[in-house]
């Protein structure tokens, strides 16, 4: 992508709420891009939808649903290469994963684990 690539506001909008830890004003806002959008790149958007909402089940003790959101949302952004939309997806799923790595990792029903705020990826695009 060149320098004078133009994103959506909402797009741009949700990175802000997304990199503020407000993970469910970030998924509304992807939510009404993803809505407006046909074509090639839905399911990034959807993908990344799922991401905030993993994120604040996690931050909010839903393990289970964060767990399930997790495997869908890096099923979804996986498909997009190393690079999409000036996101280093390689570099954000590597980060999402190592946030969420201990819920990946539980075997536990209802597994009792707290978020490590140091560990949220955060967006950055290049």
């Amino acid at each position: 992508m060149t320098e004078s690539t133009q994103y959506d506001e909402r797009y741009l909008k949700g990175i802000e709420y997304f990199n503020e830890f407000e993970f469910f004003e970030a998924h509304e806002v992807w939510e009404d891009l993803w809505q407006d959008f046909h074509g090639h790149g839905r399911t990034f958007y959807q993908g990344l939808i799922q991401v905030a909402v993993c994120l604040h089940h996690f931050v909010n003790g839903n393990i289970r649903g964060a767990r399930k959101l997790y495997n869908s949302s890096t099923k979804y952004l996986s498909e997009y290469g190393a690079l999409y939309e000036g996101l280093d997806l390689a570099k954000f799923i590597g980060e999402l994963t190592t946030c969420c790595q201990e819920i990946l990792d539980s075997t536990e029903e209802y597994p009792q684990i707290e978020i490590n705020a140091d560990l949220i990826p955060e967006i950055h695009l290049s």
